[in-house]
């Protein structure tokens, strides 16, 4: 199963990746229905082509009008900010001003995609008004397309808002349409590249496609005949343009930004301090960007950074407590164990420890996360603070609660049925 879920979603890949401005990683969620059978795409090549400026007609784009980028400065930071309805005002005062244009309706797509963020784009309430709004933004980048085939601002928003539906499509689990949207999205981030001399915003996309299909070929060798028919990409190339457009670019810097704290983080690039250093300002940009800021916890708690970790923890489950915009359980949850931890290892306050992990364990009942992760640390942290304790009851309820909700390849699962076999009611 596992396997077929990993063909399932790297096939749609392709779309996902160069969904312009999209979200951090997918949900890890098993497929209900079979992929599609499709013929191959003609294998084409994402290279740093450039265009001379002057032989373009950019009139009309608003994507590099100056004007409109300092009128909406605010509003993309308020947006990122998870200030949504501030932000959602300006975006719809450009769409009165501009009712045949793309942009306000990509911005409030993206706006509506962000508010998904919080709970890992398992909130399915805004599926509805996110589609809607992409389904406008190409409809309306598609007559300007069809007007002239040289506009590559309409296919930067055919290929973003492209590949945010497919994003969606393969979170939902319907595979046909993520790989319809998906290939759709290739198709015009191709067709954009050529405007890459003209501004940075184009280079987003093709940089995470560059980056990520190289990555999937080395990682999933079984899928390279299949990576045959998509364009060939450069690790260095996708690290170079993620970074141009994470300095220079307006509408797709920060998006860069915290791509690059996904990839510098990794194993695979291993550059800790620099993912650091971006989730820093991130953080200090968008304080109020819940996703941002557990990232930032994150970060801190894997360098040993423990003063800076249980401040940015501190505040998450503040926000969390008063119900600010974007704090929600899901959030809490990672927050909680963090702080646990902490009380245990750093302070050695049992009985505090055991009040974070206990919240943890809540919030991710709350949040449906009890499969993994967290939910599953903590519960091993609860019962092994209990056998410290010499409180077995307590002990063989948090490992039961381990071993029914835990896969049994993992560590936790094993200890757990270890110890419930040596110590039988």
């Amino acid at each position: 199963m596992k396997c077929a879920h990993n063909f399932q979603r790297w096939w749609v890949i392709a779309g996902l990746l160069v969904g312009l401005l999209s979200g951090p990683a997918l949900g890890q969620h098993t497929p209900a229905d079979p992929m599609p059978a499709l013929p191959p795409l003609r294998e084409i090549a994402l290279d740093s082509i450039q265009v001379a400026p002057q032989t373009v007609d950019i009139s009309g784009w608003l994507l590099l009008d100056k004007d409109i980028e300092e009128e909406l400065s605010g509003a993309v930071h308020n947006l990122y900010d998870f200030k949504f309805n501030k932000a959602d005002k300006q975006f719809r005062s450009l769409r009165r001003r501009y009712p045949q244009h793309p942009m306000a309706y990509f911005l409030l797509s993206l706006s509506t995609w962000w508010k998904m963020m919080p709970n890992n784009v398992a909130d399915n309430r805004y599926d509805k008004v996110f589609l809607a709004y992409t389904d406008t933004a190409i409809t309306k980048a598609a007559a300007l397309y069809k007007a002239d085939e040289h506009n590559y601002e309409a296919c930067f928003f055919l290929a973003g808002a492209y590949g945010m539906q497919a994003r969606l499509h393969a979170e939902r689990h319907d595979w046909r349409k993520a790989t319809v949207a998906s290939r759709r999205a290739l198709n015009f981030l191709q067709k954009s590249q050529e405007a890459n001399g003209l501004s940075s915003e184009f280079l987003f996309g093709q940089g995470l496609f560059n980056y990520y299909s190289v990555w999937i070929g080395a990682e999933y060798t079984w899928l390279r005949p299949i990576l045959f028919f998509f364009p060939k990409g450069s690790r260095e190339r996708g690290l170079a343009q993620l970074r141009e457009v994470s300095q220079t670019a307006f509408y797709t810097g920060t998006e860069a930004k915290f791509f690059l704290v996904n990839i510098l983080s990794s194993a695979r690039e291993n550059q800790a301090e620099a993912a650091f250093e971006l989730t820093r300002q991130l953080n200090a940009d968008f304080p109020d960007n819940s996703y941002f800021e557990l990232e930032y916890a994150k970060l801190c708690f894997r360098q040993g950074r423990l003063k800076e970790t249980e401040q940015a923890c501190r505040s998450v489950l503040q926000k969390y407590g008063v119900g600010q915009v974007g704090y929600e359980a899901y959030i809490g949850r990672a927050a909680a164990y963090m702080l646990g931890y902490l009380m245990e290892q750093r302070y050695h306050d049992p009985a505090k420890a055991k009040d974070y992990y206990q919240r943890c364990v809540v919030y991710s009942e709350q949040a449906g996360m009890t499969k993994r992760g967290y939910y599953i640390f903590a519960e091993t942290r609860l019962a092994r603070l209990a056998v410290n304790e010499r409180d077995a009851p307590t002990a063989r309820r948090y490992y039961s609660a381990v071993l029914e909700q835990s896969d049994s390849g993992e560590a936790e699962y094993k200890e757990a049925r270890t110890w419930l076999r040596t110590h039988p009611q």
